[in-house]
């Protein structure tokens, strides 16, 4: 069973200009093995715990919203620390502002905050190995596996924020 973070978790960029706090667990973390989130990202994945946002608190600074593309030809608005350039959220063209991706490496505790789900698998690095018995999708899930995936509460919580 993954660990969540506590209601409050805060989280920051590296030069601890910018600072924010979650006033809930996320509804869902993604772990996201596509190609876009590994260019951007630098690394094999990104590992992104939604959540709406207006549940994240700014404590200090403002971020920098700077508008990338993506796959989907939506975009993305990504919010950087003005100072160190951490990427510390994204807002993505599918859900708008209304959901908040907080990069969960951001967070004082990123332990506490597994994925829930590994997504576009099917362009994962080789060398990346998925737990056994992991959910895990070959690019992404479907609706009907949102219920399951999310759990009940996070379910309805998505369902709000998407009207």
């Amino acid at each position: 069973m993954p660990k969540t973070p506590s209601p409050q978790a805060e989280g920051g960029c590296t030069c601890g200009a910018v600072r924010y706090r979650l006033t809930s667990e996320p509804i869902v973390v993604h772990c996201c093995h596509c190609r876009w989130c590994q260019r951007e990202s630098g690394s094999a994945f990104a590992l992104n715990a939604v959540i709406e946002t207006d549940r994240v608190e700014l404590l200090a600074g403002q971020p920098e919203s700077v508008a990338t593309p993506s796959a989907s030809g939506k975009g993305q608005e990504v919010l950087r620390c003005p100072a160190c350039r951490v990427t510390l959220w994204s807002h993505y063209g599918g859900a708008g502002k209304a959901a908040a991706f907080i990069r969960v490496g951001t967070l004082d505790d990123p332990d506490a905050c597994p994925p829930d789900v590994h997504i576009f698998t099917g362009s994962k690095q080789p060398w990346v190995v998925l737990p056994e018995g992991a959910e895990a999708f070959a690019v992404f899930y479907s609706g009907k596996d949102v219920p399951r995936i999310y759990g009940e509460v996070g379910a309805a919580r998505w369902k709000a924020l998407r009207g």
